[in-house]
């Protein structure tokens, strides 16, 4: 049995591409670029103004100084300014020519309908420089970047409208059991109510994926396997979950060997999540999933989420953020690297949250991440820096 490191990588060696396309910049979200973008303008364009007052010369701080004009932002300057002069102007507008200081109005008073005078006791230059942000011709987004609501703003403003991306994977949903019901289903005494499904497709929609749902298969050789080929005719990655372990009635397994995919593995030394199974051939990949809610969602967060973004053409990582502990842990049994629902206090202290185990999906709705307490380790000590998986 592999640990989760190992799982990680494995499945990360055996990402697949699926090419690139070219999507508009509003459609892109969620995708990884498959190219660098450059500015083609320096960014701001011109020196600009930070505040609304008048554009001057610095050393003239002291003196009257006569009003030429009115600068609207978007609109060009009329008059250079000399000696003793200013322009008023607005947030965002041209500096004019000969003038290095925009004083804000708070600090101006009026001496009469032409003239001002600088009334505070200092001033900070407030002018944008040209190309202090972005120079012309400067990276300002790297391939193999993931793109979110952060990134789509500099693609409109290096005019990048037309974008190449790597395309995103078409990604199936399996669920098994005859126990389970839709949430819409009446229930009786033992029925319960099918979240798994619901879990992962709001996860791969949080991805900008929109996953292909092939419902719940019954305990069943024939269906299992039909439903699974039939979901693999259709998409790249098939997510089921369930029907994983070694009883009378775990067909996946059984699926995919006689059906010649390669396992890579069949087993993870951890808690939730241990009868993971990963396997692939040609170009199709099946993560199946232990069918406890909590065994679910983490190993899609840890393996499956990783697995598409890098067959996206992204480099994703098994991130954790380290903080203190606040109270003592302890747990019988250390065969396993274990992961549980933890919350962060107001003091970024790590504090366990009341939790019954994989079934127990309510416990992270109050939950920040999930705190690693790693193999062979059977206590940890308050204060203790401890590794935490954030969900965001």
């Amino acid at each position: 049995m592999i640990d989760l490191k190992e799982a990680f990588e494995t499945a990360q060696l055996q990402a697949f591409s699926l090419g690139t396309e070219v999507v508009t910049y509003r459609e892109c979200r969620g995708c990884v670029l498959a190219e660098n973008v450059y500015s083609d303008i320096s960014m701001p364009p011109f020196n600009k103004s930070a505040m609304d007052g008048y554009a001057c010369r610095y050393n003239d701080l002291q003196n009257v100084l006569e009003v030429l004009e009115v600068i609207a932002a978007g609109t060009v300057p009329r008059f250079k300014i000399g000696q003793n002069q200013c322009s008023k102007i607005m947030t965002g507008g041209v500096v004019p020519e000969g003038a290095d200081t925009v004083i804000i109005i708070e600090d101006v008073e009026k001496v009469d309908d032409n003239h001002i005078q600088f009334s505070g006791n200092k001033t900070s230059r407030n002018i944008c420089t040209r190309g202090e942000d972005v120079k012309k011709g400067d990276l300002v987004l790297l391939k193999g970047e993931i793109l979110t609501s952060r990134h789509i703003p500099v693609l409109a403003s290096v005019g990048k409208t037309k974008v190449n991306v790597s395309r995103k994977p078409k990604v199936g949903i399996i669920v098994t059991g005859d126990e389970l019901k839709e949430p819409h289903e009446p229930i009786g005494l033992v029925n319960i109510r099918n979240s798994n499904a619901y879990a992962l497709i709001s996860l791969l929609e949080e991805m900008q994926i929109q996953p292909w749902y092939f419902g719940i298969v019954g305990d069943r050789w024939e269906e299992t396997e039909t439903t699974f080929l039939n979901a693999l005719d259709e998409c790249d990655i098939l997510i089921s979950s369930g029907a994983v372990s070694v009883g009378d009635f775990d067909f996946v397994p059984k699926v995919l060997k006689e059906n010649d995919f390669q396992i890579h593995f069949h087993g993870i030394n951890v808690k939730p999540g241990k009868r993971t199974i990963f396997a692939t051939k040609q170009n199709k990949a099946v993560f199946g999933l232990p069918g406890n809610p909590v065994s679910t969602f983490t190993q899609f967060l840890f393996l499956v989420k990783p697995f598409i973004l890098k067959s996206m053409g992204a480099n994703p990582e098994l991130q954790f953020r380290h903080f203190p502990l606040k109270n003592n842990y302890y747990r019988k049994r250390a065969d396993k690297t274990e992961f549980i629902p933890v919350q962060l206090d107001e003091d970024s202290k790590v504090v366990t949250t009341e939790y019954h185990g994989s079934a127990h999906f309510h416990a992270l709705v109050s939950s920040d991440g999930f705190m690693m307490i790693p193999k062979n380790n059977t206590e940890l000590k308050a204060g203790e820096t401890v590794p935490v998986f954030l969900f965001l």
